[in-house]
């Protein structure tokens, strides 16, 4: 029996190789139609696209599996010992195949590949776009001879391959039918192409929309693009009905009557604008205004999805659910449904969903399979839903030398891509995002970027201005909206509030936990926020030591804190218990006093009320975040706490001795074995300045004062000024400082994507790891037994290690788990770990 070529097969059948590429080349064909995709690629090209460019392309994505006609590939598809030879991939093969119908003239594909030649210098790039679909850039093959292209007695890759060449001459008549020029020769151009295709490759491959038919039809054609076309509406990529709805009123998005200064002046920018930078306080409303502009956009037909990135975990879970509400209050019971967009995690709008094998998930609100949360069911996909709420490192990913980095950003690039608090990306995140800013604006995109403490410095590096001096800067409107280039548009704040700052002189974790639980017996709501993860741990047994752990925050009835190094369902029961206990509508009376205690994943994008804050010294704008959870609404006070009150704990000794350089709780920096400077605030002189600010100004009127704080602390020529003062030691400490922001920023334009280089020369790292520990939160992913009950009392399948805990740990090396109690004791590697209800450490080693 004569084999035929398959494209995709299981144990229920397969399906022709020739109707697998006719799917994918479908699914492209029609995102090209599709009015916001055709208007990115356009921008990428720097030209309209004819209709016999777009017959040509999709002809070129019909040949991204071309290598599945190897003989060692389909041998993965017949029965063992069919075929003694070495198993073969496809996708050097599909260039070596296409390499060798070139030079062959007795190649079945030899006068097709003349005719594609035609079609101009941009052929070879796009032929390596199309075949790198899995991810990354295909590697040349050393020269080809074509000598394990056999044919076998049960199979002819020739004939097939004839078979393949006569449906590409009938599927795409029109690509061969006038001479219409050349494809166009840009190297964004090709790198959108490559993510359109590998998207289309993902879709084209899910048996949900494309059902295996096993004998080779050459009408089939016709089948396909009937199939695609349901697939992307189902998908959310033709949203032609949610943009034939008006753009909806400021009432219709948001529980208010109409919008606040800052939100009308966003809703008066006009639809063409790209890029718009809202600076506001916290609580000003920054979120509505983007869900009006996203909703705005989407009615002009500009975008056909959002992607809203926040800067941690516990935000996204909570701002996940108030955009999925806003959208079903505009759009009905047609509102597409929000992803959250956080590995690990499957929800998409209010299900949740657990991961089968083979790659399927079972939702806890439907029976079998659900096409259209496609985007939801892996993270890869994430950024190709209709509306997404995550973390910005997913974002990110668009712009890094990782895996699927041209699906994320073509994805993207139809989105209207918020980032909210921006301000607090480091120098390498600043340098990808600015770079994947770029490149998703040069492609027709359009972003907006949120912060409530952008100083100027950082500012920017966003708009392109000029540096101002500190007087012009500090006169800056407050708050501004920055529309492209144009002059800032001011607004007015929404409200005012009185801080009052006192200063502790010490960052005792004992001290901390008196002063927290002396506020929380008269009743006040305290949050406490350290720099570190083992201050704050060691805070939390410091309050529980004293006899009042039932001061602190609850989880499954037992204390509880939070910070990063909880495993994922734990952490999804933390944000949870966090947002309850600091809930601003939960209800008050005179035995409301507790204690949440936590690290920097509390003090940004969270909509919590605290009567009192306790913060470990920080650089302003990061200060001014956490001081933006304390009154942030309008509420009844316990007795004493009427006005907002901050207590700030300062090192013992001042920061002096931190540039030599040391290290503690957060503050300065160490350096490692390769004399790199690392920690976590490490700018020593924006935290005396911040230091110095709180002395001076002891109560601060927020937000009247917010451009004068941030300046005051953040200006080059307020660093310049102290550094002279202080002397040498600083000096050279800064200098430390400014070469590592420098090698950090080096390092970033070394692993992001340059979109402005020609696809054929692009190649990516063998490894991924090494670029992804960058983003800060990812390192090496432990998975625990499907059985496992964690401190908490509830199942736990995965804990994500801090990127400097990772290194030595392998891909290959085997977790064992023994419990203690209600302690698990993790061992990997050499490594060894316990975790308990305060999270994860390392045993024996300083943390």
């Amino acid at each position: 029996m004569t084999r035929q070529a398959w494209g995709k097969t299981d144990d229920k059948g397969f399906h022709p190789l020739a109707h697998h590429c006719m799917d994918v080349a479908a699914v492209f064909a029609r995102m090209l139609e599709l009015p916001v995709i055709r208007n990115r690629v356009e921008a990428a090209a720097g030209r309209p696209l004819m209709d016999a460019d777009c017959e040509r392309l999709t002809a070129l994505a019909f040949l991204h599996d071309i290598g599945k006609l190897h003989p060692g590939f389909q041998a993965k598809g017949w029965p063992e010992g069919l075929w003694r030879g070495p198993k073969r991939g496809h996708l050097k093969e599909g260039l070596e195949f296409l390499i060798l119908a070139c030079r062959d003239d007795k190649h079945p594909f030899h006068k097709t590949m003349q005719q594609i030649l035609q079609w101009g210098d941009a052929v070879s790039p796009l032929v390596e776009a199309m075949l790198a679909h899995h991810g990354k850039p295909v590697s040349q093959p050393s020269d080809p001879t074509g000598l394990d292209w056999k044919t076998l007695p049960y199979y002819d890759w020739q004939a097939e391959a004839h078979k393949m060449d006569k449906a590409f001459h009938c599927w795409f008549a029109p690509a061969f039918e006038s001479d219409s020029g050349s494809l166009p020769d840009n190297p964004p151009f090709h790198h959108a192409i490559a993510g359109y295709v590998a998207l289309a490759d993902w879709i084209g491959s899910d048996r949900r929309f494309f059902e295996f038919l096993e004998l080779f039809d050459l009408s089939y054609h016709e089948k396909a693009r009937g199939n695609a076309k349901r697939a992307l509406e189902m998908l959310g990529f033709d949203s032609s009905a949610l943009g034939q709805r008006p753009a909806p009123k400021f009432s219709d998005l948001t529980p208010f009557s109409s919008p606040n200064s800052a939100q009308a002046v966003v809703g008066a920018v006009e639809s063409d604008a790209k890029l718009v930078i809202l600076e506001a306080e916290t609580g000003s409303g920054k979120t509505e205004a983007a869900l009006w502009r996203f909703t705005q956009l989407l009615a002009a037909g500009a975008v056909s999805g959002l992607y809203f990135a926040v800067p941690t975990r516990a935000a996204a879970r909570q701002l996940h659910r108030r955009v999925n509400d806003a959208l079903c209050r505009v759009f009905g019971k047609g509102a597409p449904e929000t992803v959250l967009a956080i590995p690990g995690m499957v929800r998409m709008g209010e299900a949740g969903g657990l991961r089968l094998p083979d790659w399927k998930v079972l939702w806890e609100d439907r029976e079998g399979p659900v096409p259209t949360r496609w985007a939801a069911e892996h993270a890869t996909r994430f950024l190709a839903a209709t509306v997404a709420v995550g973390t910005v490192d997913q974002a990110m990913l668009a712009g890094l030398q990782v895996k699927h980095a041209h699906l994320r950003g073509s994805a993207l690039s139809r989105s209207l891509l918020v980032i909210d608090e921006v301000h607090a990306s480091d120098a390498y995140m600043t340098e990808v995002l600015a770079h994947l800013l770029k490149g998703h604006l040069a492609a027709g995109g359009y972003a907006m970027l949120m912060s409530a403490t952008l100083g100027s410095r950082a500012r920017v590096r966003w708009t392109g201005e000029p540096q101002p001096d500190f007087k012009a800067a500090c006169a800056t409107p407050y708050p501004a909206i920055w529309v492209e280039e144009e002059a800032p548009r001011a607004a007015t704040a929404r409200r005012s509030k009185e801080v009052s700052l006192q200063t502790v002189a010490t960052m005792d974790p004992a001290e901390t936990a008196k002063l927290a639980v002396s506020a929380a017996k008269r009743g006040a709501r305290v949050l406490v926020v350290r720099n570190t993860v083992k201050e704050a741990i060691n805070t939390w047994q410091a309050v529980q030591g004293t006899g009042n752990a039932s001061l602190l925050m609850q989880a499954q009835g037992f204390p509880a804190l939070h910070h990063g190094r909880f495993a994922v369902e734990d952490r999804e029961l933390l944000d949870k218990a966090v947002e309850a206990t600091l809930d601003p509508k939960r209800a008050r009376g005179s035995s409301s006093g507790c204690i949440v205690l936590g690290t920097q994943t509390l003090e940004q994008s969270l909509d919590i009320d605290a009567d009192l804050l306790i913060t470990d010294l920080c650089p302003m704008d990061v200060l001014l975040q956490r001081i933006g959870r304390l009154h942030r609404h309008d509420l009844p006070r316990p007795t004493g706490f009427e006005v907002a009150r901050a207590q700030v704990l300062l090192p013992e000794g001042g920061l002096d001795r931190l540039v030599a350089p040391n290290f503690e709780n957060g503050l300065g920096a160490w350096k490692n074995e390769n004399s790199e400077i690392n920690g976590i605030y490490i700018d020593i002189a924006v935290l005396e300045l911040t230091r110095q600010l709180i002395v001076e100004h002891t109560t601060w009127v927020i937000p009247a004062m917010n451009r004068e704080l941030v300046e005051g602390a953040t200006h080059p020529d307020r660093i310049d000024e102290l550094i002279n003062k202080k002397g040498a030691d600083w000096d050279s400490y800064n200098r430390t400082v400014s070469g590592a922001q420098a090698a950090a920023e080096m390092v970033a334009r070394l692993n992001v994507v340059n979109r402005s280089e020609r696809f054929e020369e692009l190649r990516f790292p063998d490894k991924d790891e090494r670029i992804m520990t960058r983003l800060g939160e990812e390192g090496a992913i432990l998975k625990f037994e499907s059985s496992t009950i964690g401190p908490f009392g509830q199942p736990v399948t995965r804990i994500t290690l801090p990127a400097h805990w990772s290194h030595g740990i392998k891909e290959e090396d085997e977790m064992t788990t023994e419990r203690e109690g209600e302690e698990l004791i993790l061992s990997i590697g050499t490594q060894s770990f316990r975790y308990s209800r305060g999270g994860l450490v390392r045993r024996g080693l300083d943390s």
